[in-house]
Parts: C-alpha cells; structure tokens; sequence
C-alpha cells in the first residue's frame, strides 16, 4: 500500500495508543474498608482533639465509640469467623486488647490501636484491588472484534470467536486480533507492549504478529495461529496471576506467627486472672492485673517498631521520586541480593535518536547537509525513525526545507521531491531507495539493517546513494553507574534480560559493564530466567517498564516500575515506582530499605526488652497500671521516634549513586 500526501495537506495519522478505553480503575472510597477507616480516623482525630482540650467526657466519649465501632466491627467479625474455624489471629487480639484497654479506663489508646489496624487493612483491600484492575485493564490491549476474511466477503467477529487457521483482514491503525502470520501484505507493527522493542517492526509474509500489538500504515492479511485464549497476551495475564500467587506461602507462615502469639496472650491473660481468684485473690484485684499484662503484653510498641522506619524510608523515598507502594514491599527491596534488569526504557530512554551522519564519498554533501535533506523528506511522516531524524535536525538548527510528492511505502521507507529532487529514505535495493551495495555486512536487500545495535538507512537522491544515517535507542546517562552500584550491593552484576535482538542488547551491555545478557525474550522467557535466579536461592529485583515486564515483576521477589512511560499494568504489578525515570534512585532506594530493615530489628530488640520488663513486673511482683501504662507508651514513642530518623536527608544522601566518569 502506497500513501501519497501533499505537504499543504494534514499527513495521515496513525490513530494512538493512548486513545483506548480508559483503564477501569477502582475508586478508594469504592471500598468499603476505606470507608470504615476514614470514619474510624475521622471519629478518633475529633474525639482526641476534644479530649485534650478539656471538653467533659459527654462531648469526646461517644467520638471515640465511634472509632471503635467503624473501625472495629469488620475484624471483630472476621476474628469470631475465624474462631468458628478455630483459627485466631492478631486482628481479634488487637480488638480485645482495645477493649479491656477501655474497661480500664485507657479509652485513648485503645481507639489508636483501632485506627492503626482499619488503615492497614484498607491500604491490603486497595492493593488487591488496583492489581486485579491492572490485570483486566491488559485484556483491553486487545481488540474485541476483528474483521475476518471468508469466500463470501469479510465479516466483523468477535475476537473470541476466532478459530485457528482464520485469516484476518487488519487495516492501518488496527489492533491485532490475534497471534498468527502474515499472509499478504506489509506494514509495521508497534509490538513493544510484547517484546519491548522501542521501534515498530517491519511486518511481511511469512513474520509472526501478536494479538494487541498496533499495525502501522500497511494493510496485512493474517491466518490466525493460536486460539484467543493462548495468545501471548492473554499469557501474560495468566503468568502474572499465577506468580502473585506464589508469594502466597511467606503469607501463610506470617498467619501462623499471629496465630500463635494470638493464642499465646490470650491464655496467657487468662492465666494470670485465673490463678490468683484461685488461690483466693478479689476479683477487681485479679482483673486489674490481668488487664495491666493485656496492655503490656499487646503488640502495640511491636507494630510500631516495624512501621516508623519502614514508612519514614517511603515517604524519604518519595520525595525523590521513588514511590513504595507498602511497608512490606519497602521491606523486600532490602532483602534483594540480585538484579534482572529491562532494556528497553529502563536501560534506554526508549526512543530512537540520531547517533550517526555519513556522506558518501562523491557525495557532495557535509553531514549537515545531507541530514537536511533526509529530514525535508521525513517531515510529514509519522514514523518514530522519521520524527527522530526531523528532531535530530531541529536540534542542529538547520532549515527544513519544503517537500513534495509526498510517499510512504510501509516496511520501506520514504520519498518526496525536496529542492526540484527525489530524496528517498529507507531501506537500500527497495523501490524508494534503489539498489546500491555498501559491502559485505549489508542484507540482502543491501543495506546494513543494523550496525554494533543501530538501526541504518540509506539517504538517496534522484536514485544515487548519498550517505546513510545510524539511529539508536538511547543508553540513560547514569546506567553505568547504576550498574555499578547494583553490583555493589548484591555482590554480582545485574543480567539483561530484554525482548529486543542480541546486537542491541550487546550494545548496552558493553556500555554498562554487563556480561550475562539474555535477548530475544517474549515475557515467559524474562519470567524463566528470574525463576532460575531463585531457584538457586537469590532474591531478585526485577527493574523494567513494559506490559511485557509485568510478569517478571510480579514473579520478581521485589519489582520496580520505571514510571515516565511504564505501562499501567507495569506500574500496579511492582512494588516501587520511579517517578522521573531516574535509574540511579533503584540502588538508592535498596540502601534505604536495608538501612530501615536495620532500624526495625533495633526497635524489635527495644519493643521485646520492654515487653518482656513489663511482662515479667507484672507476674513476679506488682505493676501499677499507671505505670504500666507508662511504660507501654513510652515504648511505643521511643521505637517511633527511632524510626523517624530515616526521614532525614542524610539517609538518602548516604545511599546516592556516585556519578561522576560513567561511560556511555
């Protein structure tokens, strides 16, 4: 298929991405558990704002019964379900020790134990809920109707009604309705949300094409290869479920540890107001204490130890534009001790840029000048490789000059009438460009398609060969050092595992520092090779960008979400987000996780010291509430005010990645 426009004329355009359906989304306030925390906060924050304030019992009291019954009612009621299954956790034990916190008059703390246990429980149910989002929204990458090609006609079918060996009629600017190959026709196809490649691929007979990627100019017939539900695309989705699922014993043995510690209190408080009645105590006597070790045994100053230093290196972490999506997932990153990083958009910038211009000899041209040419005939197309080249001008300052006769071969390349001339753009031994041997690592077709990882064309002019020109994705800045760094901390160097071909792949590791380098890999392949890593014992980061990372993320023990131009399902499968695509904060914020993982065992060790002080005071002699009270508090604020250091400055300047004679 041949497009022909004028200069003067609005270019044809290739309908975007960006304009599928919105992406369904839940709402925050849509989750009932959200609803019941804030009313809980709400309530508490009033009610305490009152009591300190001086207001009579009547004014705060029923405020704080509120929080107590907004936030309590739903694990107060899954706690009695679980005791019908006799299990129990720490839920109900939080509810219990909130309410004999009140029957002894400590109202206040026992609404803050409420409020903590509601927030957390809402920000579980939003997760899960934004990741099942994620995962439906993938589904709509692909078309829910297709046009199929029979011997009466063509006739519009739902994509779930395909059936292998259907041949497909896919216009320019169509979504794919399935995997299959081409039968007829050639175009490009924007496959990046599959292989991660960053520039379309070139599609004719005989090539692989996948269900949701987006074709280009061109116009293919495609007999259909897989049945819809075994397309790469509908894969990935089901990989992704099944890996989120494989977290699922660490879980299972934390809901064993509450249990049991659940249990352990419980009897424990039990005992200690049962022993003495036997042995002739008074009733409020034995009540009091018992409900004095109830205070001082309750986790309160355990989850707080945890909490200040994780939520402390989250919000420092923002602030630089890395954002942790949970205390446990800030945790992970600093269990990690090796790295499977994504090429394309997370090593690279993800789009093609200009990195070489080369005259022929006889030519007559500086490469200024035949960059101006090339760019007067790329102007009205809408091909990355030709806004990367009219940029590239732009960028140069030079004058772009008015083309005529405008046309675009799909797969090929361009021409159009620049200056009273023919300049094509494109591919060598193709109709725009003619047939020209520029030596022995060209294709077939003549040109060298790719040089050390750069995608080459050749710039011609009335038919003659003028120069070529190289394009590249783009190495960030700073992956060198980011390399470095990582192989720092984990003690080996980071592997590269990218869909895009192995001499692009060389290219960035070469720049970088990387020896282990995995190419050519659909999602299932990254998903493999960060399987293998574990399977030999690591715990591994997996840092990308694309729908194509997604499963690597989820089967990753952490995962970080390059955020600038990550896929959607990418950004909700990963722990972390990088706001402002800056690589160098992915080391950075693995230091500062493990510097919050060494806070968290400094407050354990402060928590359990005091607990166990409190515990045994109050069961070898006699504790005073007020005192035990005291203590309990005072516990609680000193491991939270340890865990509030990581909100300094200084712990994120002592993780920063130095900088300074990186290559590439």
């Amino acid at each position: 298929m041949v497009v022909r426009v004028s200069t003067t004329l609005t270019p044809v355009r290739v309908p975007s991405p960006a304009r599928q359906a919105p992406r369904r989304r839940t709402r925050v306030l849509a989750l009932p558990e959200a609803r019941w925390a804030l009313a809980s906060t709400v309530a508490f924050l009033v009610a305490l704002t009152l009591d300190l304030g001086g207001l009579p019992w009547w004014a705060y009291g029923p405020l704080y019964a509120v929080a107590y019954a907004t936030g309590g009612w739903e694990p107060a009621l899954e706690g009695l379900r679980a005791l019908r299954g006799r299990t129990l956790d720490v839920d109900l034990l939080m509810i219990v020790a909130a309410l004999g916190a009140a029957a002894i008059g400590q109202v206040r703390d026992g609404a803050l134990l409420i409020v903590i246990f509601a927030t957390s429980g809402a920000l579980e149910a939003l997760a899960t809920a934004r990741t099942a989002d994620s995962v439906r929204g993938l589904l709509d990458l692909a078309p829910s109707m297709a046009t199929r090609v029979t011997e009466h006609g063509e006739e519009p079918v739902p994509t779930s009604e395909l059936a292998v060996g259907d041949v497909l009629l896919i216009r320019p600017g169509e979504r794919i309705g399935a995997d299959g190959r081409v039968l007829e026709g050639a175009s490009e196809a924007d496959q990046a949300t599959i292989t991660g490649e960053p520039l379309p691929v070139t599609k004719g007979p005989g090539d692989e094409v996948f269900a949701g990627t987006l074709n280009g100019t061109g116009v293919l017939r495609v007999r259909v290869g897989r049945d819809p539900a075994d397309s790469v695309i509908a894969r990935i989705v089901i990989v992704v479920e099944e890996a989120s699922r494989t977290k699922a014993p660490t879980q299972l043995f934390i809901e064993k540890v509450e249990q049991r510690y659940a249990l352990g209190i419980v009897i424990a408080t039990l005992a200690v107001f049962g022993v003495p009645l036997i042995f002739g105590a008074g009733l409020t006597d034995a009540l009091l204490r018992a409900m004095t070790f109830m205070i001082v045994a309750s986790p309160c100053a355990v989850v707080l130890a945890t909490m200040p230093p994780l939520l402390s290196a989250i919000a420092n972490a923002g602030r630089h534009g890395v954002l942790v999506k949970s205390a446990v997932a800030m945790e992970r990153l600093g269990e990690v001790d090796a790295v499977a990083l994504d090429k394309t958009g997370t090593m690279t910038e993800g789009t093609p840029e200009v990195s070489a211009v080369r005259p022929l000899p006889g030519s007559g041209l500086t490469p200024d000048a035949l960059l101006a040419l090339a760019a007067a005939a790329e102007h009205p197309s809408e091909h990355p490789l030709g806004r990367a080249v009219v940029r590239a001008a732009r960028e140069r300052g030079l004058r772009i000059a008015d083309a005529w006769d405008f046309v675009a071969v799909p797969g090929r390349g361009v021409t159009a009438v620049v200056g009273g001339r023919v300049i094509g753009v494109g591919r060598a031994g193709d109709p725009v460009t003619g047939s020209v041997d520029l030596g022995p690592d060209a294709d077939a077709t003549g040109v060298p398609v790719t040089e050390d990882g750069d995608t080459v064309v050749l710039v011609t002019g009335d038919g003659v060969p003028l120069g070529t020109l190289a394009l590249t994705d783009r190495l960030r800045p700073h992956a060198p050092a980011t390399t470095a760094a990582l192989t720092a901390l984990t003690g080996t160097a980071p592997v590269l595992l990218t869909g895009d071909n192995a001499r692009a792949a060389a290219r960035v590791a070469e720049a970088t520092g990387l020896v282990d380098v995995r190419a050519d890999l659909l999602p299932e392949g990254k998903v493999d090779a960060v399987r293998q890593l574990q399977d030999a014992g690591r715990k591994v980061l997996f840092v990308g960008d694309g729908v194509n990372d997604a499963p690597a993320l989820a089967a990753a023990h952490s995962g970080i979400a390059m955020g600038r131009a990550g896929s959607d399902l990418a950004l909700e499968t990963a722990d972390a987000v990088v706001v402002r695509d800056e690589l160098t904060t992915v080391p950075s914020v693995v230091r500062l996780s493990r510097a919050a993982r060494r806070l968290v065992v400094q407050n354990l060790v402060i928590a359990g010291t005091f607990i166990t002080g409190l515990v045994l005071w109050d069961l070898l002699g006699h504790l005073p509430l007020p005192l035990g009270v005291a203590g309990h508090e005072g516990s609680t604020v000193l491991v939270g005010l340890n865990g509030l250091r990581l909100l300094r400055e200084s712990a994120w300047r002592s993780g920063q990645v130095p900088v300074q004679g990186t290559r590439g």
